[in-house]
């Protein structure tokens, strides 16, 4: 690893020590493990992979009161202090910007390979046995029911209204969770996939048995 990227590297790390347990910096490595897992399969520019994965959460929407282009605003001031190339810094604030889920609606435009890649490898840590984890760490950070019978899923008609929901844990399974598989942009994204969704469904098939 050079300098430069060494310097974003330990900046970041450096912002999210303090971090909600499911958005922290230990998140940050496994989503660059992802991304460079399915970059060794799919192809793309290795340094832009790495830097998005790197940067993609240094500033959540859902903990910056629902701002999407904060995080790329961020990203680029890190990106710049450290010297990174403008064409890689571009491409890279492209994917930390772009990159959410965004409330639940599917990003029509056209995306690079790069920003598919990082995309998926973010998605894959919201799926199986760590997405669970994750889902009732971030539900407990924020005082959410784990489950309530007479609150069904909700349908969201924009980011504004998801990031806002106060909706119980186990909602979260089919407003978001259970919706990644199929929207996994490679390949090698959707195999993984296609496992921790099904780990995730026998859970909840688990779950609703021990309930009733």
């Amino acid at each position: 690893m050079n300098d430069k990227l060494l310097k974003v590297k330990n900046k970041v790390q450096d912002l999210l020590k303090e971090a909600e347990g499911g958005h922290d910096w230990l998140h940050i490595e496994r989503v660059v493990r992802n991304a460079l897992k399915i970059r060794q399969e799919e192809g793309g520019e290795e340094q832009i992979v790495y830097l998005g994965a790197l940067l993609h959460d240094i500033s959540d929407a859902k903990f910056n009161g629902g701002d999407l282009t904060l995080g790329g605003r961020r990203a680029g001031q890190i990106m710049k202090d450290a010297g990174i190339e403008e064409r890689i810094a571009i491409e890279v604030k492209d994917i930390v910007n772009r990159i959410s889920f965004a409330g639940g609606r599917k990003d029509g435009q056209s995306k690079s390979l790069e920003l598919a890649i990082v995309q998926d490898a973010d998605r894959l840590d919201a799926l199986g046995a760590i997405g669970i984890a994750r889902a009732f760490h971030y539900g407990g950070h924020k005082g959410r029911l784990i489950y309530h019978p007479n609150l069904p899923p909700q349908e969201y008609e924009s980011a504004e209204a998801y990031y806002q929901s106060n909706a119980p844990t186990i909602n979260h399974f089919y407003e978001k969770l259970l919706l990644l598989k199929d929207r996994m942009n490679t390949k090698t994204g959707l195999r993984i996939a296609e496992e921790r969704h099904r780990f995730m469904e026998i859970y909840l098939e688990n779950f609703f048995e021990e309930w009733g």
